[in-house]
């Protein structure tokens, strides 16, 4: 017989393949409106870096709290980095991202890998254990029983 024939809906590994594909489709509903603003911005008004060639002046740096409250670029990533435009030799500030930021992230991540990893490994040691004293008490039974 076929797996979840006679019952009513999907078998159980039909809802979690359901509950990935609408977790996956509301990650991308909540990135397109952020694509479809970037793509409105008029080009007099968008910034040189996007249309032409320019050095860093300044690395990526931490933003002060005055420059969190004042600049937009600030509001991303908290860090900016200042630009020179090459043509129009307008000078910028460009959202970054630090790497330090980013080995914290990463080293955060990884830590939360491994937890997980001790949690389950400890779970099938459990359940290991649970299933051999059952099997013990199975063939303790059936001796007894002869």
């Amino acid at each position: 017989m076929l797996a979840g024939a006679g019952r009513r809906g999907l078998p159980r590994a039909g809802h979690l393949c359901w509950l990935l594909c609408a977790f996956t489709l509301k990650l991308c509903e909540a990135e397109a409106p952020v694509r479809e603003e970037k793509l409105s911005v008029s080009t007099s008004t968008s910034p040189c870096w996007l249309a032409e060639e320019f050095v860093v002046t300044e690395e990526c740096t931490p933003c002060s709290n005055f420059q969190i409250k004042t600049t937009p670029e600030c509001g991303s990533t908290g860090y900016v980095e200042k630009i020179t435009c090459s043509s129009s030799k307008r000078n910028e500030f460009k959202s970054c991202r630090s790497a330090l930021l980013e080995q914290h992230l990463f080293w955060k991540f990884e830590g939360v890998v491994v937890a997980v990893a001790l949690v389950f490994a400890c779970l099938v040691i459990v359940r290991q254990r649970q299933l051999d004293r059952k099997a013990l008490e199975k063939v303790r039974k059936q001796i007894e029983s002869i």
